[in-house]
């Protein structure tokens, strides 16, 4: 979702092409080619080379554009608040999100507990020191892992203003009916 932010916000034409997680489209010898690890996102370039990893795709983009202060402090102070994002927010709210919208955190009480609490710990964080864009994707639907956004004051102003930047579109998809652990 961030990725396709920052693409709206430059006025970058690009095609979304979806693969879905939950029936290994991510685990083929042609996604395997687009990034070894398998994940997603990833961005192929016009020369057909391609950039794994949100933030990887994130700093790319943003060289040489407002988004991205050219050298020193303010530059590491991005650096800062991406890896914040990946090694807090994603790794612990996002993840509690997933159990929660699920269903695997009836099957993982202590796992879910444990994710939201640490993702909860690290709203706070976020709550002292808002200021990146990266942040967006995974804070924005914290609610959705259990986590309580009003707990934090600065939060919900900050969505906001995220949310009123030009080009700004909220387009993350729900999980689909098939990745839930709940009996249908």
């Amino acid at each position: 979702m961030k990725a396709r932010i920052l693409l709206r916000q430059l006025e970058l034409p690009y095609e979304r092409v979806q693969v879905d997680l939950f029936k290994g489209e991510t685990r083929t010898p042609e996604h395997f080619a687009r990034n070894p690890d398998g994940r997603v996102p990833v961005l192929e370039l016009d020369s057909g080379e391609t950039i794994a990893e949100s933030n990887a795709i994130l700093l790319h983009l943003a060289e040489g554009t407002p988004y991205l202060p050219t050298a020193g402090l303010g530059r590491t102070r991005v650096h800062e608040w991406m890896f914040f994002e990946q090694n807090r927010i994603e790794a612990e709210l996002a993840y509690a999100r997933f159990l929660h919208l699920s269903g695997r955190d009836e099957q993982l009480p202590e796992v879910y507990a444990s994710r939201l609490e640490r993702g909860s710990d690290a709203l706070e964080a976020l709550d002292r020191g808002l200021s990146d864009v990266a942040l967006y994707a995974y804070v924005h639907c914290a609610d959705d892992a259990g986590a309580d956004l009003q707990r934090h004051e600065h939060i919900g102003g900050w969505i906001e203003r995220v949310e009123a930047q030009p080009g700004f579109e909220n387009d993350l998809e729900p999980l689909p009916a098939h990745a839930s652990a709940r009996p249908v």
